[in-house]
């Protein structure tokens, strides 16, 4: 993170018309275990004004939670990376994002019961919440100043407590159902190029999961980073995942994927996520778009859709700025060899002696007919998924009820709330 950035929670924090009644200084926290949740209706202006006061200061506080939190409760460090620098902030990003919320706070029930599952691969036990709820009042008593009063700071504990008691319930819950990782032998490493390679790895038990999902990768090199990539195949008897991973060029996990892993390496695999899935078993007419390595989760809906003949047809297109980037699609051209419902069309947008498609994907598909009747899975960068998306629905009358998309840039902000990654 740039040290001149703010965080982006406080970039979202209204504005304040009132000022709260004075008061001759902070506070003090008052650390308790998370309640059961607010036993009265929260003030949210309460919440939203501190979170104003607190916004200039915004790179203090986030140093100041992580001094409260560690001094109280020092072997929390070791659930937290070697280096901060990059992440320092989503742990408390997370919890004032919920703040700017404080108005409705029930929506918000389903992303904090995810929290609490995502949680539990950290090692993060029920207790760890109370400490994390003391330094999140001790630094906003700290930085709110006058604005900070015993009302506000009722407000704070019980929105905090609320939310801790969410995300224990629901890592009681999972725990009940899956281990809160897999250990995975990487059985087949394959270079596509100076900065991709197709991984397969072999869970030490059978991972489930729904084509178009992805999971969490923690690597030795790295412990406790974990970083998001999605499963490039249907479901298999031999239980095997195939993984896509771009070597970013201060990538900590995807550096050492690509350029130190080797067959036989160990990794840990988080619990399969995501909504990027396939509504019913019924036949379809599909249009999937990928960009770059989104194309991992395309290529597992295309072969589960081959599986359960799911299609009546699918178009598949796949974007780059160079053909050499193209890493994969070869797969998916031998695919369409084998299905005649299939129809595969690469597009490159920098390179014109590329003997295809050429241009931006939105623009390319504009090009190749009306969608409005098809099924829509989008996959790639943040700023491809957006284009595409907006081009389909503004442009091409698409019903955005239609479209599926994901961006593994966004995925990971807020995941979680304990831990860093």
């Amino acid at each position: 993170m740039n040290s001149n950035q703010a965080p982006q929670w406080a970039a979202d924090v209204p504005p304040v018309d009132r000022v709260p009644a004075q008061v001759s200084g902070p506070v003090p926290p008052q650390p308790t275990a998370p309640p059961a949740g607010p036993h009265e209706p929260l003030d949210p202006r309460l919440i939203q004004e501190s979170l104003a006061a607190v916004a200039p200061m915004a790179h203090d506080l986030v140093s100041h939670f992580y001094a409260l939190l560690f001094i109280d409760r020092p072997d929390l460090r070791a659930m937290f990376p070697p280096m901060m620098d990059a992440q320092r902030d989503r742990l408390l990003a997370a919890l004032l994002r919920l703040g700017t919320g404080a108005h409705a706070p029930e929506a918000h029930r389903e992303f904090l019961r995810q929290l609490g599952r995502d949680h539990r691969k950290y090692g993060v036990l029920p207790e760890h919440y109370a400490a994390v709820g003391s330094a999140l009042i001790g630094a906003l008593a700290r930085y709110s100043g006058g604005r900070w009063n015993a009302a506000t700071r009722d407000a704070w504990t019980a929105l905090y407590g609320w939310a801790a008691g969410i995300m224990i319930d629901a890592a009681e819950q999972d725990a009940a159902a899956s281990p809160p990782w897999w250990d995975a032998r990487i059985v087949a490493h394959e270079h596509r190029g100076p900065d991709i390679a197709i991984i397969t790895v072999a869970p030490d038990r059978p991972l489930p999961y729904r084509p178009g999902q992805h999971v969490t990768v923690e690597t030795p090199w790295w412990p406790r980073v974990w970083r998001h990539y999605s499963i490039a195949n249907a479901p298999r008897a031999d239980g095997l995942l195939e993984l896509h991973v771009r070597a970013l060029p201060a990538g900590w996990v995807s550096q050492a994927l690509v350029h130190r892993a080797r067959v036989g390496d160990h990794i840990r695999l988080g619990p399969a996520r995501g909504a990027l899935v396939m509504r019913g078993e019924s036949l379809r007419r599909a249009l999937c778009i990928a960009g770059g390595t989104g194309l991992a989760p395309i290529k597992a809906l295309v072969e589960h859709m081959a599986q359960r003949q799911l299609a009546h047809q699918a178009y598949v297109f796949i974007g780059a700025r160079h053909s050499s980037e193209l890493y994969d699609v070869r797969s998916l051209a031998l695919m369409s060899e084998m299905y005649s419902w299939l129809h595969v069309v690469p597009a490159v947008s920098d390179e014109h002696s590329f003997d295809g498609a050429r241009g931006t994907l939105p623009d390319i598909i504009a090009r190749y007919g009306n969608w409005h009747d098809h099924d829509v899975f989008i996959s790639g960068s943040a700023a491809m998924v957006r284009a595409t998306t907006s081009r389909l629905t503004l442009d091409l009358g698409v019903a955005p009820g239609r479209l599926l998309t994901e961006s593994l840039d966004t995925v990971s902000q807020g995941e979680r709330v304990l831990g860093a990654g």
